[in-house]
């Protein structure tokens, strides 16, 4: 049984493997999906694209996913879109520092498919 979702989810991640997991992932389950590499990238789509989700790591090259966070959330454009976490990152102070950044919800990798379908719907409705 597959429920079509509608909407539209930013991933931002720098890992190409990562990111092709997740696409397949949320694309399967009817999402569609725009990809960003960086978070200087991710900042352009967000207000070009005005996603209903923005999922993004942590470590990247130039911009953190925590500094993208706080980018976001200082922007009228994007500041009321719900940002997932998903890292590799899984010490109990990251996740509160994701979470006084601006994140919504934090996973951590490895994830299952319904660990990060669970953490979308859980801020979209």
């Amino acid at each position: 049984m597959s429920i079509t979702l509608v909407g539209t989810i930013l991933i931002v991640e720098d890992s190409p493997s990562e990111l092709e997991l997740m696409s397949h992932y949320l694309q399967e389950s009817g999402y569609k999906v725009i990809t960003a590499s960086g978070a200087k990238e991710a900042l352009e789509q967000a207000i070009s694209h005005n996603p209903d989700v923005i999922v993004t790591d942590v470590v990247m090259p130039g911009m953190s996913g925590f500094e993208l966070c706080r980018s976001l959330k200082k922007n009228p454009a994007t500041q009321k879109v719900p940002i997932v976490i998903c890292s590799s990152k899984n010490l109990e102070i990251d996740r509160l520092w994701a979470m006084k950044q601006g994140a919504d919800v934090y996973i951590t990798k490895p994830y299952t498919r319904e660990q990060l379908l669970r953490a979308i719907k859980s801020v979209v409705i």
